[in-house]
């Protein structure tokens, strides 16, 4: 017998109630936090840092040397997700009329609220995420407001969510929905040597952003639907063809974009490369090797070349981290340079490949310190509280958007002159994952430590 599948919009209602009353009930039981002095004047007078919190595990007050500006990693997590459905309501989901999307920002945010779940087991993420996720697939499969005659590899990233939700709730409209994104994969255009166009509208062009949206789920979607090895070869294939057109040895560090025909104006007529190093595009090319590495075979002879491909990414990105705050520039290797900025999102995606390729055991020694620095950073710099929100916090300082042709040249001036906003998905998701790592890498070094002095 089918499962009756509820209303969505009432599902989804009660989600944001839930998450309601429980930021209520962790209000209830914190302690009210001391007077603050006069604040010094922010760029946004709205906002100001967060106050401290004070935290239990089972009873037991966690340790000093886990706590980061007051809280652990996964409370910043959890803050900043609760925050965040409390702006957005449920402007996620699909609605008859409405303005929701399709999208890879939506797919990376209830991603991070899974892992989140995950993480807390706290079940109000779950809800939120079955409740927005679920509105766009019908029983059959079919995707709303989905085009796959578009070939965007951005499309492609919510079906990360639709397999996790799959293998959370065994609900077969998600696995069928996944499966027709796969199909799209299946007839992506490519260039000539197999590499994924990153949209039809962008012909012959491989941009970082697209590894990200594509590889991992193609590997996790491969390792559920037992699919044969010829699927990673071609999941490998994609990193080594970016790694191989975009890598520049002296830096360390890779081009957002590269175009086979050298036709495009942002286009070196040499390389194909653009022109610079856009943080949050190395940021998404770190966290596609992180996750495509969950999916891939232990066996698998190119999984040594994409362990070889991360650990020199992490070189590069460490070599750019800025020292006295731990963060990373909007155009990485130009930090002096007027009008670049430490940006919000490349940053948070940075932490997350560092402390997932140190939990992990990648091979990548002695990141701790820095893992740790690019985290505090990030709480310092980008982390505000909203005085008139309650308990809502803010990521600010995140670069909007950014991509190549149609008018953006990928110039300095180009990725400076991009609206700096507050609060955008591509940050935010990444923040959350960030979190869930770090506080992985701290209970590890605290268990650690405690079994040492048995």
């Amino acid at each position: 017998m089918k499962r009756a599948h509820p209303d969505f919009a009432c599902r989804l209602r009660v989600a944001l109630f839930c998450l309601a009353l429980g930021a209520t009930a962790v209000r209830a039981n914190e302690p009210s936090p001391r007077p603050s002095p006069t604040p010094t004047p922010e760029p946004s007078p709205a906002l100001r840092a967060p106050s401290p919190i004070r935290w239990e595990r089972d009873g037991v007050r966690v340790p000093a040397d886990m706590s980061i500006s007051g809280a652990t990693p996964i409370q910043w997590s959890a803050r900043m997700a609760d925050s965040q459905l409390d702006r957005v309501g449920d402007r996620l989901a699909w609605k008859a009329g409405g303005s929701a999307k399709w999208d890879y920002t939506t797919g990376l945010f209830t991603l991070s609220l899974l892992k989140l779940h995950e993480a807390t087991r706290d079940s109000r993420y779950l809800a939120y995420v079955e409740a927005t996720i679920g509105s766009f697939v019908l029983p059959d499969g079919t995707i709303r407001a989905y085009k796959p005659e578009e070939y965007q590899l951005d499309h492609i990233n919510p079906g990360k969510t639709l397999l996790a939700l799959h293998s959370i709730t065994k609900e077969e409209r998600y696995l069928k929905a996944a499966a027709r994104l796969r199909r799209q994969l299946e007839s992506q255009p490519r260039t000539a040597e197999g590499a994924f166009w990153h949209k039809q509208r962008y012909p012959f062009q491989i941009w970082l952003d697209g590894i990200y949206m594509a590889d991992p789920f193609l590997a996790q979607y491969a390792t559920i639907c037992h699919e044969p090895m010829a699927t990673f070869d071609d999941a490998a294939s994609q990193v080594r063809l970016s790694f191989r057109h975009m890598y520049d040895p002296e830096t360390g560090l890779l081009y957002h974009g590269w175009d086979e025909k050298r036709q495009q104006s942002w286009a070196n007529p040499l390389t194909g490369t653009s022109s610079n190093f856009w943080g949050r595009a190395m940021g998404w090319y770190g966290m596609a090797l992180v996750d495509t590495l969950d999916w891939f075979p232990t066996n698998h002879p190119a999984r040594a070349e994409i362990l070889d491909d991360l650990r020199k990414l992490c070189a590069g990105v460490l070599k750019f981290q800025e020292p006295r705050s731990g963060l990373w520039y909007q155009v990485m290797d130009q930090g002096g340079r007027q009008g670049n900025y430490l940006e919000a999102s490349a940053s948070s995606m940075f932490v997350y490949m560092l402390a997932k390729s140190f939990n992990r055991h990648y091979g990548i020694a002695n990141l701790e310190p820095d893992i740790r620095k690019g985290y505090q950073g990030v709480i310092a710099k980008f982390v505000k509280e909203e005085p008139s929100a309650g308990h809502r916090i803010s990521l600010v300082q995140c670069c909007s958007v950014a991509g190549l042709g149609y008018g953006r040249d990928g110039s300095y001036e180009y990725y400076i002159g991009e609206p700096i906003v507050e609060n955008d998905l591509k940050g935010i998701g990444p923040f959350i994952l960030a979190g869930i790592e770090v506080q992985q890498m701290l209970e590890t070094r605290a268990t650690n430590a405690a079994g040492s002095h048995r």
